[in-house]
């Protein structure tokens, strides 16, 4: 007696024995909902357990490396910013994991620390397991913060994600990119321009980014392949495993042979409206510029254009017809600052030739210099609550830094929950 369950393989048009236990989906004429394919297995089976999967290599001590980390990105309640933080304090995700409930229980909320210092629940066990699956296919990848291949225009972020699964070469992440971005119900006109815009910028040597959306975001994608070794990444608010929207599953696979697509979400993710400013933020990021092409006043890529903004990112928009709704987005973008842009021609002009973001490459043991938490905390013993009203900070980075700190040596808990500069 065999069960049948409903599975996406991205750039596999094949049923497999990849195995998962998240929500499905069926196939049909719904273009709202992601595709996916079937897979038959024995009843009984143990969902996503790799050594009992043939198909699929014994763990080694790389992958239980890369298991830790897996857990870090699934673990409820902690975030990226927290992930961050943690890793600062600890050095990696398996030294977090082996730290008993107790220690973990002074610097953290006592149910986070029980369940940090407790094996993994069985549910975040099988995201584990489905994920070192899913991984095991020569296009997939997953790019932990240790990794070098991790994009270091993300690694420079305060909010990076801990693991990125990535469809593709995990290569045209380090290319210097221009994002292009814009309405999902689109004009004909701005459809044309999205095209054209990624065309002759994809033939110069630029990788366009996009987030897969209907729209401009497919234009954008498209017009890119259209250049002779023109690549484009999209960085999708789904789980790598699927695609959204579904109409787009010919082009993910095309985007995924030249060049690739990225999420920072669990496999089995749906599309949700607030996974898309999360998603926007890795857009922003990874490019060196964000041109929009139309885009209501409440449109999205006007977040994405903000946040490259406040990254030190260069925003150009493409005027419009004062009569257009979709155009007030662009021309709301111009007046805060963002560059007219006419051609091509004028985006190169500001960015000039295609070339690496410069970042600081990782070190191993390298931590960042201390904040002026230190300084906030004077050299009286106090609590937690009277060390996060002076530093004005979240409780989770204050909770972070009392921990690397007393690693550190720079302070030390006495008794009553209390803590003391010592430096």
């Amino acid at each position: 007696m065999s069960t049948t369950k409903t599975w996406t393989r991205l750039g596999d048009e094949r049923a497999s024995n990849h195995i998962g236990n998240r929500p499905f989906y069926h196939l049909g004429l719904d273009q709202s909902v992601p595709t996916r394919l079937s897979v038959t297995r024995p009843a009984g089976q143990d969902d996503g357990f790799v050594t009992q999967c043939p198909a699929f290599m014994p763990l080694t001590t790389d992958s239980e490396v890369l298991r830790a980390w897996v857990r870090l990105s699934l673990e409820p309640g902690v975030g990226p910013v927290a992930a961050a933080e943690l890793m600062t304090a600890f050095g990696d995700p398996q030294a977090l994991f082996a730290t008993p409930p107790d220690i973990l229980a002074a610097h953290l909320p006592a149910d986070l620390a029980q369940r940090l210092g407790a094996p993994a629940a069985d549910d975040t066990r099988a995201g584990m397991d489905a994920a070192l699956s899913w991984a095991a296919a020569a296009d997939r990848h997953l790019l932990t913060l240790a990794d070098e291949r991790y994009p270091p225009s993300l690694r420079d972020m305060h909010d990076p994600p801990p693991v990125l699964y990535v469809v593709g070469d995990p290569a045209h992440l380090h290319a210097p990119m221009v994002a292009i971005v814009g309405a999902r119900h689109a004009t004909p006109g701005g459809a044309g321009l999205a095209r054209d815009f990624a065309q002759a910028l994809a033939a110069q040597g630029w990788t366009i980014a996009s987030g897969l959306a209907l729209g401009i975001d497919g234009d954008a994608h498209q017009g890119a392949l259209l250049a002779e070794g023109g690549t484009t990444v999209a960085v999708i608010g789904t789980g790598a495993d699927l695609v959204y929207p579904a109409r787009h599953r010919a082009l993910a696979h095309e985007i995924a042979a030249r060049g690739c697509l990225v999420s920072e979400l669990p496999l089995g993710t749906p599309a949700r409206p607030h996974h898309f400013p999360r998603r926007n933020r890795l857009v922003a990021a990874l490019s060196q510029g964000v041109l929009v092409v139309e885009a209501a006043v409440h449109s999205g890529s006007l977040i994405t254009a903000r946040l490259a903004a406040d990254m030190g990112r260069e925003v150009f928009a493409i005027p419009g017809s004062v009569h257009s709704p979709l155009a007030r987005g662009c021309h709301a973008l111009i007046r805060q600052g963002a560059k007219l842009v006419e051609t091509a021609a004028d985006v190169v002009e500001e960015l000039g030739a295609p070339r690496p973001i410069a970042t600081t490459p990782p070190t191993a043991s390298a931590r960042p210099a201390p904040d002026d938490l230190l300084d906030a905390m004077g050299f009286d013993p106090l609590d937690f609550d009277q060390i996060q009203a002076r530093a004005d900070r979240p409780a989770a980075h204050v909770l972070a830094r009392l921990l690397a700190l007393e690693l550190d040596g720079c302070i030390a808990r006495l008794p009553g929950n209390r803590f003391q500069r010592l430096t």
